[in-house]
């Protein structure tokens, strides 16, 4: 098949199928004499997998891994596990970290009144935080 129909059948662009062919993450295309790539189902099912561990937010490096482990059909689920909660810990690290700017967020916009005055608590943190003042 086409890259236009590995793309719709895999739910992923064809400029991410190239970049991932590129930076070698899948195997490089056939091409038919005149340069197309050509796509086996095969090549689809690694293209899905790819999209949904990506979906779970695992990074390149760690789609590579589990994408080698899911090929080698000997491998021990250890392995596997160790990368998921891996990822588990990275996610809570990220899930704190944005409850800790919604509550920044939620705070300075309780004490934002929004009553046409030019004072605003929401930029005057953002200006402290960057040592900017107003108009530099």
């Amino acid at each position: 098949m086409s890259i236009g129909q590995a793309a719709h059948a895999s739910g992923l662009p064809a400029k991410t199928i190239r970049y991932y062919e590129e930076i070698g993450l899948i195997g490089r295309a056939e091409r038919t004499d005149a340069g197309y790539r050509i796509y086996t189902e095969a090549d689809v099912h690694t293209l899905r997998f790819i999209n949904r561990a990506r979906s779970l937010e695992f990074s390149l490096e760690e789609v590579r891994q589990l994408l080698a482990l899911w090929q080698d059909r000997n491998r021990s689920n250890t392995e596997v596990r160790q990368i998921a909660l891996g990822h588990v810990s990275e996610l809570d690290l990220k899930i704190n970290e944005l409850v800790a700017m919604r509550d920044v967020l939620r705070n300075l916009a309780s004490h934002c009144h929004a009553d046409g005055r030019p004072d605003c608590p929401i930029l005057s943190d953002i200006a402290e935080a960057t040592g900017i003042s107003p108009g530099s």
